[in-house]
């Protein structure tokens, strides 16, 4: 399934973003939630962690850092809510709990294959997102991998990320010739305000149709897998 929302522009520069939409993580993020918020003294079953949670499932996307503190309000705790949830993520990570999206990296190398450069991007710290392209065996997959921290801090739903993959790369002469697929609403809320000329938002991940079409997807994809052929690309 392909939805068109507006017509492309041509495409010169790809930024994808990881979990949920190259990356099937299984849940991951609310497991490693849950480990972060019980060191924090926050107990499974009372308001508290509902509360949390919900926001947590409704901020997919967001920087991680950013999360947690809108959650616990100052920023010590944020840090080492951060940093426990991190931790926790990786370890699920080397467990084997994660994997591609079917077709995401048959993917990715058919937009490379026509000459497009690829930059993966995530709302995780630098240490999970490596161990995440460890895991897959993806460090080599892509020209270009970004997390908040490599564009000065800001993750999504700033535009700062897709800004650095153009800036680093020099890849496209306009933000136009940018394409951003991703499946939260941040990834479309990032990618529109960077001024990319295609804003795709697929359906394998935390957010659906409505949310992503509300927050200004130009396109709507099943998956990932459907990228290459809206941009007239082949996948052998």
């Amino acid at each position: 399934m392909v939805r068109e929302l507006t017509k492309d522009t041509g495409t010169r520069l790809v930024v994808l973003d990881m979990a949920g939409t190259t990356v099937a993580d299984g849940g991951l993020v609310e497991l490693a939630f849950d480990a972060a918020a019980q060191r924090l003294g926050v107990r499974p079953g009372g308001a508290d962690h509902a509360e949390m949670l919900d926001h947590v499932r409704a901020t997919m996307g967001e920087s991680k850092i950013s999360v947690f503190r809108q959650l616990f309000g100052d920023e010590d705790t944020a840090r080492r809510a951060n940093s426990a949830f991190e931790e926790a993520y990786g370890e699920l990570v080397d467990a084997g709990r994660i994997a591609p999206v079917p077709g995401a990296r048959q993917a990715i190398e058919a937009l490379r294959a026509a000459g497009l450069t690829v930059v993966l991007t995530t709302g995780f710290a630098r240490v999970t997102q490596d161990a995440i392209l460890d895991a897959l065996g993806w460090r080599d997959l892509v020209e270009l991998t970004l997390c908040p921290a490599d564009a000065g801090g800001r993750g999504r739903p700033y535009p700062d990320m897709v800004l650095a993959a153009l800036l680093r790369t020099r890849a496209a002469d306009s933000v136009r010739e940018i394409a951003v697929a991703g499946d939260t609403s941040y990834d479309m809320l990032s990618g529109r305000r960077a001024g990319a000329g295609i804003v795709a938002g697929v359906l394998t991940g935390a957010h659906g149709t409505q949310q992503l079409t509300d927050a200004g997807a130009t396109h709507l994809l099943g998956s990932v897998a459907e990228l290459p052929a809206l941009l007239g690309i082949g996948v052998v």
